[in-house]
């Protein structure tokens, strides 16, 4: 048997920090924002990406993860959200291998807001250097250094972005720091 950690230590209060945290990024899509750094979630799920589920997922918000059992545990028991296939779910958590974004659920273009969201975790974020961000949100550019993204995935990105205004966005994870990729942002390496 394993022990449950505890969640937001006031779910209220705190919910409302990480929703406020995560609609800034999406709204200034690169700049990183800190959200849960009270959190202890099982390995290997971090603080941010705890605190962005326990936010937005509830029993209506399907979800997948590749985070293990002790993970599925810990979000079953705080969010109560279903577990489903990567391409049925609303909100998919990558903590190791990320699953391809087309087949994720992009919406359609009637309902561009039935795309999933990724929470993708990174080993490090960093503002000031490396992907080079344009598009809505962001007056000319706006770099994010992001460690540990994985191989092809600026690629992956472009097909994404392509798809517009269907796509799937992202929030990028590392420890108790998040940032956001709203489908509507151009990466560029370098």
């Amino acid at each position: 048997m394993t022990l449950l950690s505890p969640g937001f230590a006031d779910p209220v209060l705190d919910g409302q920090a990480c929703f406020r945290a995560v609609l800034d990024a999406m709204s200034r899509p690169g700049r990183i924002a800190v959200a849960g750094s009270a959190l202890r979630p099982p390995a290997p799920l971090c603080r941010a990406a705890a605190a962005v589920l326990l936010t937005l997922a509830d029993a209506d918000t399907p979800l997948w993860s590749d985070a293990g059992g002790d993970a599925e545990a810990w979000l079953r028991f705080h969010c109560g959200a279903p577990f489903v296939t990567e391409g049925e779910a609303a909100f998919v958590l990558a903590t190791g291998t990320l699953p391809a974004l087309d087949v994720l659920a992009a919406g359609s273009e009637e309902k561009p807001q039935h795309g999933a969201t990724l929470v993708l975790q990174v080993a490090a974020l960093d503002a000031g250097s490396g992907w080079r961000l344009t598009g809505p949100g962001i007056a000319h550019e706006h770099r994010l250094a992001v460690t540990g993204a994985p191989a092809g995935f600026v690629a992956a990105w472009a097909a994404n972005r392509a798809r517009f205004p269907r796509g799937v966005d992202v929030v990028l994870c590392a420890g108790d720091r998040l940032a956001a990729l709203p489908r509507s942002v151009t990466i560029q390496e370098g």
